[in-house]
């Protein structure tokens, strides 16, 4: 038995905690501040902006947010429209505010997206913008880009328009609260029918042979005494649904920037055979064997994530949505093959986040430009080809980030509990060239493991079957290093 490391108090704990996530900033180069000349132009901008002549304040849009967003992107509205729907979908109006080739819009092409820090946001844009002339806040109006579309009886587009508008949004909703009214049957009309269009979108999304990864959320949160913890939670349905909504209107500007023959899409190549028959595999090893008959995302939804082996094979099924990256064109569209994402089963961009992702405001201009049919500006379209690998460079980073916030806070949480045991469930394992390469080398092979209590992902090393159920003994817990380690506990008592 492994010796039992002694704990630090809980202030010390949360200060080397701080100081861990601190020099994550430092050692990622991370910006701490805007240029002043940024920031200039961004106060410039804001009070030059005027209001669009269209005017939509009348719809009684709401946003559906996490309950502490203030950089809020979207605002929607439904209704019944004959046996079909209207369906309105306000996206922030960014590019008022960031002039192609300025100052601001360097900057923004530098971070790519905005970063979440437990410690705090690393803002994409100044929250002058961002959180407050950019943000759809509720009972404020607001110049946006306007989608309005016109669904069949089945939630399928019939029609769509763009343009800009004022609008105002009603209230600021939080999922949580969206969900227990639809659960409690006091919603509104408008929440009503999110939920009925996003069931019928789900459908549709199961006739193309679209496929979701539905995985419990890791977030490590700040509470008001000042201290990190780490929560994991299954996504709500109404999220699903407000998703779909938002993937209607990537779909929508895919096909318009197509049709135009300019634009940039975000694109994922269909899994590989090697990958696919390595999933079927371990769909057999786990007891739940797919049948060759039934599309991977039917299989997908057909998975209950409390049943363990299920949730190991969800994880497992990451190898099937790898390759995702950006795909930019100018004068003629690329190959059919290369413009699908192929786990929406549909091409798709990014056109509805655009305070929080670069790529997303370049979208929504040249969406715009194509629908008024003004032709799409020469300094937009030189940006398009530099999208993909700004974008791809800030994803690195972004999911970084992420990783080693969570790791840190998973070593604070179980600093001084070196030598004690914990049972998990096995999410993922070594393949078998890696075990043979582990035995090469006189280690042991590693894999990935979830605990139950505290709600933890990490690496242990030993052998065990994939989506069992297994004791695990914690070997080392270092908060400077934002390193966790586990290894399967033998049966006579000693980590094997």
């Amino acid at each position: 038995m492994a010796m039992k490391q002694i704990g630090l108090s809980g202030s010390t704990r949360q200060t080397l905690l701080a100081e861990a996530l601190g020099s994550l900033a430092v050692e990622l180069e991370l910006p701490e501040s805007f240029p002043p000349a940024v920031l200039a132009e961004a106060e410039a901008a804001v009070a030059a902006q005027e209001l669009p002549v269209a005017d939509a304040t009348d719809v009684a849009f709401v946003t559906i947010d996490p309950p502490t967003s203030t950089d809020l992107d979207q605002a929607v509205h439904l209704e019944r429209a004959g046996d079909g729907y209207t369906v309105r979908y306000a996206i922030a109006d960014v590019p008022s505010f960031v002039a192609v080739g300025g100052a601001l819009d360097a900057e923004t092409r530098l971070r790519g997206q905005t970063l979440y820090l437990p410690q705090g946001r690393i803002p994409l844009h100044p929250d002058v913008i961002g959180e407050q002339a950019g943000s759809l806040l509720p009972e404020q109006v607001r110049s946006a880009y306007l989608w309005t579309f016109r669904l069949g009886p089945d939630g399928s587009v019939l029609s769509s328009a763009l343009e800009r508008a004022g609008i105002r949004s009603r209230a600021k909703l939080s999922y949580e609260g969206v969900q227990a009214e639809l659960d409690a049957g006091t919603a509104d009309e408008c929440l009503q029918l999110l939920r009925e269009v996003g069931l019928k979108r789900i459908r549709l999304e199961h006739e193309r042979g679209g496929a979701s990864l539905r995985l419990p959320e890791q977030e490590v949160e700040l509470d008001d005494a000042g201290h990190y913890r780490l929560t994991a939670r299954a996504p709500l349905p109404v999220e699903d649904w407000n998703a779909q909504i938002s993937l209607m209107t990537g779909m929508e500007a895919a096909r318009i920037m197509l049709e135009g023959r300019v634009g940039i899409l975000r694109t994922m190549p269909a899994p590989d055979e090697r990958s696919v028959a390595q999933f079927r595999r371990q769909a057999a090893a786990l007891g739940c064997p797919w049948p060759r008959e039934t599309a991977y995302g039917d299989f997908l939804r057909s998975l209950e994530l409390e049943q363990p082996k299920h949730l190991a094979l969800m994880h497992a099924a990451t190898s099937l949505f790898r390759g995702a990256s950006y795909t930019a064109f100018d004068g003629g569209a690329p190959p059919e093959a290369d413009a699908v994402q192929s786990a929406i089963a549909a091409p798709y961009a990014h056109a509805t986040a655009p305070l929080r992702r670069l790529v997303d405001r370049f979208v929504l201009m040249v969406c715009l430009s194509l629908s008024q049919e003004s032709g799409v500006p020469e300094e937009v379209r030189a940006a398009l080809p530099l999208l993909p690998d700004l974008m791809q460079s800030s994803n690195r980073v972004a999911g970084t980030v992420e990783r080693a916030s969570i790791d840190a806070v998973e070593a604070a949480l179980l600093h001084g509990r070196v030598g004690e045991r914990f049972t998990g469930t096995t999410i993922d394992g070594p393949s078998e060239a890696q075990a043979a390469k582990a035995a090469e080398d006189g280690r042991l092979p590693t894999g990935t493991i979830q605990l139950l209590d505290p709600p933890i992902t990490a690496r242990y090393e030993g052998r065990a079957e994939l989506g069992t159920e297994v004791e695990v003994e914690l070997v080392t817990a270092d908060i400077a290093r934002r390193e966790v380690l586990f290894r399967i506990a033998a049966a006579d008592g000693r980590a094997s």
